[in-house]
């Protein structure tokens, strides 16, 4: 495989016997888990027993099973480690499956426990029974179902490879309740050791690369979530390689914190409401270097018009996503721990004057000169995109991490937070799972206990999982909620408004909760701010308050996010305004 995979050495000598669902979490914590996200019934008792005063794992109980997967999901991105949920059979398993798309669009390692009936009933419609491995199969990497007599920890260590190998993705293990209770003998509570399995690096290719980005004259680089997934380490050297080359550098939703957002080459986000900077250079780019993104219409926009001068450099560790969308005139197939250190060493050996790209920046200068993420920010209201940059400025060099859900909000976000690393922004790119955002922020929270973590909502969207508030209660997470709260579904009655004829369809929410009263039942603090004057001291009091607490904020109801790229256009027809 072209990529680096963690392997554990068999041969070892056998334990003491244990039953199935013992092994299973012997193995987990020999694969380094220390943390699971899930929630018990009865299919799944076996394994909730063998946790019953298990000192290595700490368990988060959610109070839904597609949250556990999302605070998987945001323990894994804040971490780089793998998140795991324990679920059980029948509608336990089923209501994960929104969490594994998520999971799938964005390549996040997560393995997904399923209880389920005895092998013995298996297929008779018994009580809490479920075609776990149909139903999953869309929305993972891989799926496998343990059988009497499987050896447990093979198949876990198995499982947690395919996860965490490769291009990064959800994976799902259906255990049978007699395999959790039949004794097992295994190595699995043994040391693992790792052998790293060095992919072939074609050098070649990579001087061919450094070749074009020197005679290029008007490159950009384009960075996606696979740089994130890289590691700290693979974005620095994506960092240093921009640097080398002088050339401005754009990043997807999912790779923003790839590039310091105070680099002089950053232009910000790409896309569908990136700034006008980053769309029309990629529009223009006679060379683009992709690196871990994937060309997604969100970011293209009418793909016949993406960028139509450009040669593509595209470096991804899935060979799947290479050619996919956009034809790649040079491919670099490989994992960007390796590929994007060789790529900098050979930039670094030409010579690369600034002079080359002066007219380049001249044009790049023109569009930032029209400030496309400019508003007006009055006494009378408190406009959306005020709050995220006075949030900004609350969370400068605190080392925040964000998580956000999906819609207005999510975009404003995007466009005025300012991440200087990555791991830092967590948020539902390929699927846009409204609900995503709080149980993300809960994962990340307690992956990281002593960080400020601030999750980014809107009022539609928090209510899909406002519930997990009683589990960030329970477990100490003090996330700090920012609810942008325009009393409507924001980005789709935007779009009723620009693309429908201004036919309001079910989008406006004719009745909220007192968001405040919910949270205070819950044992949140929290508060409400509809005045631009008191917003400043709100935001402060939030963030500097121990456990958690929940600001919701009244914006501008009717306020659009923009620059937008209308559907069905290209970049060099972005909308800065009504």
């Amino acid at each position: 495989m072209n990529a680096l995979i963690d392997r554990a050495v068999l041969g070892a000598p056998e334990t003491l016997t244990r039953n199935g669902a013992q092994t299973l979490l012997d193995t987990l914590v020999a694969c380094g888990v220390d943390t699971v996200f899930g929630y018990p019934g009865g299919a799944v008792l076996p394994l909730y027993d063998a946790l019953h005063g298990e000192p290595r794992l700490r368990h988060i109980l959610v109070r839904h099973e597609q949250a556990a997967v999302h605070a998987a999901e945001g323990y894994a991105r804040s971490t780089g480690r793998l998140g795991v949920v324990l679920v059980t059979s029948g509608p336990g398993m089923s209501n994960t499956t929104t969490g594994l798309l998520d999971a799938l669009c964005d390549s996040m390692p997560v393995l997904c426990i399923s209880g389920q009936v005895n092998s013995a009933v298996i297929g008779t419609d018994a009580f809490q029974e479920c075609d776990a491995l149909g139903i999953s199969r869309p929305v993972t990497k891989w799926n496998a179902q343990l059988r009497p007599g499987d050896d447990v920890a093979a198949r876990v260590r198995q499982a947690v490879d395919i996860a965490r190998g490769g291009r990064p993705g959800p994976v799902l293990l259906d255990v049978p309740k007699d395999v959790q209770l039949a004794p097992s003998r295994s190595t699995a509570s043994l040391p693992i050791r790792t052998l790293r399995e060095m992919p072939a690096v074609d050098v070649r290719a990579v001087d061919q690369a450094a070749d074009w980005i020197a005679s290029a004259s008007r490159p950009v680089f384009y960075g996606g979530g696979g740089l994130i997934n890289a590691g700290e380490a693979a974005c620095t050297a994506f960092a240093s390689a921009v640097a080398l080359s002088g050339a401005p550098c754009t990043l997807t939703l999912m790779g923003l914190g790839a590039l310091p957002a105070s680099s002089p080459q950053w232009l910000g986000m790409l896309g569908m409401h990136g700034t006008l900077e980053a769309n029309l250079a990629m529009h223009h780019a006679d060379l683009i270097v992709c690196a871990g993104a994937r060309f997604d219409d969100r970011v293209t926009g009418r793909l016949d018009s993406f960028a139509p001068g450009a040669r593509v450099i595209h470096l991804d560790i899935d060979p799947a996503s290479i050619d996919k969308v956009r034809r790649a005139d040079l491919a670099l197939c490989g994992d960007a721990r390796v590929l994007l250190p060789r790529l900098r060493h050979a930039l670094a050996r030409r010579e690369m004057l600034a002079e080359r790209l002066a007219d380049w920046w001249t044009r790049i200068d023109a569009w930032r000169k029209q400030r496309s993420l400019a508003f007006e920010d009055t006494p009378e209201v408190i406009a959306p995109q005020a709050l995220m940059t006075q949030l900004q400025a609350q969370l400068a060099g605190r080392d925040a991490i964000v998580s956000t859900d999906v819609g207005q909000h999510q975009m404003w976000a995007a466009q005025h937070l300012a991440f200087e690393r990555p791991r830092r922004w967590l948020t539902s790119g390929g699927a846009g799972t409204m609900g995503y955002g709080l149980p993300a922020a809960i994962g990340a929270q307690v992956a990281h206990p002593d960080r400020l973590v601030v999750c980014v909502s809107g009022d539609a969207s928090i209510l899909m999982n406002l519930q997990e508030m009683a589990t960030a209660r329970q477990h100490r997470a003090g996330v700090k909620v920012v609810l942008c709260n325009n009393g409507h579904m924001g980005m789709v009655r935007q779009w009723q408004e620009l693309h429908h004829g201004e036919r309001y369809s079910h989008s406006y929410n004719a009745c909220m909760p007192d968001f405040v009263a919910v949270a205070k039942g819950f044992g949140w603090q929290a508060r409400r701010v509809e005045q631009r004057e008191d917003l400043d001291a709100a935001l402060a009091e939030c963030l500097a308050s121990d456990g958690p607490y929940f600001l919701d904020v009244a914006v501008a109801p009717a306020e659009n996010c923009f620059p937008m790229i209308p559907a069905g256009k290209g970049h060099q027809e972005v909308m800065l305004g009504r």
